[in-house]
């Protein structure tokens, strides 16, 4: 159970072999099961049109752009995320990667990002956002009408196809008139990793695949070249951090010339050897939009990556100009995505190597102010769902209660008020047992 006013850290760390399922070799990228295919277009003429809240899987050729069509109203904020998935083995550069944009009718781009391999050189999913917003400065791009998603890979040939997952997530206007000004940043040190006992968790392959995991210590293994996605929800005024250390190597590791290698009997455990960028760690929103990344070279020891405070979960932050506050603007599943990079294995082996997630949330602030009520439903549902609405104890919790704890001032609210149910109830219960066993002259004895 998480006590109020825990911090959500998310921190990795492992000493030697991590306990869990063994996974033989990296499992490639887990797409949504009820994923849609669809083509991309080479125009605007024939682009395909992609539902608010689905999720649909397609290719990204090697050259050339593709179109996907979005219809919008003149009020609705769409964001629209890309993961590009290279298959296994294949050779990417620093500057590999590939271009995303949102552009209106008179091709005016809304919003782009670009995706890029960078200094870890290894071939992972990559995942950008763009998108069509009506806030302040949103100009032509506020109109209702067709929009197109524009997706290009970009770098150094040669270069292959790669398979491709879209998301059209809607996000409605609020009910009444909400902040318009990004918040004024506030000094807060980091959190301490959360310590304690560690629970084995397997992650995911993918966004869809991610298990949840609640405020406590989580072991999981990696394998170079492998990616490992976790969720963790976060509610409005909370704030999450994340720690991420790699562990040690130990005795008997092979290296990529064996346990005997030439650095003498035991010299598969590395010493002397050094990979850059061999952890990265990203930071997704609930529209899988990045928020941040940080990585770490490996030399065989324990490594940290640690993601630096976050600010609470604002609508406001959508205002502010840092990606790493920008992104924290929906209630909901943010995930972690953890990749060992694939030049690992020619150092220290293609061994399983130990992590830890050590994960807490810090809740609301004082005077946090009143949560933000939409007009309507923002789409995928399940993913802007308040962290305390998600089903099923948290877990590591002894079940809703706990959970309803441990996510801030809402939900203990409705915890006291079924406590109080449940005492009224049971009272009542007491006083009709004890005038029934009183009963009155003549009555029967009750029945036991």
């Amino acid at each position: 159970m998480v006590a109020a006013g825990t911090v959500l850290c998310a921190a990795v760390s492992a000493t030697g072999p991590a306990a869990g399922a063994p996974r033989e070799r990296p499992e490639p990228y887990a797409f949504t099961p009820d994923a849609r295919s669809v083509e991309g277009a080479s125009g605007t003429a024939q682009a395909r049109r992609l539902a608010p809240g689905k999720t649909y899987r397609s290719v990204l050729p090697k050259a050339g752009k593709r179109y996907f069509r979005l219809e919008l109203g003149a009020t609705e904020n769409a964001y629209v995320s890309a993961t590009a998935v290279p298959a296994p083995g294949t050779e990417v550069t620093f500057k590999d990667g590939y271009s995303l944009a949102v552009e209106n009718g008179d091709g005016i781009t809304c919003r782009s990002a670009r995706a890029r391999f960078g200094s870890s050189e290894s071939p992972r999913p990559l995942t950008a956002w763009a998108a069509r917003t009506t806030g302040p400065g949103a100009g032509s791009c506020r109109n209702a009408g067709p929009y197109y998603v524009v997706v290009e890979q970009e770098g150094e040939a040669p270069r292959t196809a790669w398979d491709l997952e879209l998301r059209f997530s809607a996000e409605p206007q609020l009910s009444t008139p909400g902040p318009s000004e990004a918040p004024t940043p506030e000094a807060s040190p980091s959190p301490a990793p959360v310590a304690g006992a560690a629970s084995t968790r397997a992650g995911g392959s993918g966004f869809a695949t991610a298990p949840r995991l609640g405020h406590g210590v989580w072991q999981d293994h990696i394998r170079p070249g492998q990616t490992l996605y976790y969720r963790v929800p976060v509610d409005w005024g909370e704030r999450l951090s994340a720690h991420v250390e790699l562990g040690s190597l130990t005795d008997g590791v092979a290296g990529p010339d064996g346990p005997d290698g030439p650095d003498g009997p035991g010299g598969g455990r590395g010493l002397g050897r050094f990979v850059p960028s061999a952890l990265v760690v990203d930071l997704f929103n609930p529209a899988r939009g990045p928020v941040d990344q940080v990585q770490s070279s490996y030399d065989g020891k324990q490594k940290v990556a640690a993601l630096g405070t976050l600010p609470p979960v604002r609508y406001e932050n959508r205002f502010a100009g840092s990606d790493r506050v920008n992104g924290m603007r929906f209630s909901g599943r943010y995930y972690l995505a953890v990749h060992l990079r694939a030049a690992v294995a020619e150092q220290f082996g293609d061994e399983r190597i130990g992590v830890k997630l050590r994960l807490g949330v810090k809740e609301a602030p004082a005077g946090f102010g009143p949560v933000p009520v939409y007009d309507g439903q923002p789409l995928p549902a399940e993913e802007f769902r308040p962290a305390a609405e998600e089903e099923g104890p948290e877990p590591g919790t002894d079940g809703p209660t706990a959970s309803a704890f441990a996510r801030g001032p809402v939900m203990r609210t409705v915890a006291f008020a079924a406590f109080g149910t449940g005492t009224a109830l049971v009272l009542v219960l007491v006083v009709w047992t004890v005038v029934a066993r009183r009963g009155s002259p003549g009555a029967d004895a009750p029945r036991t």
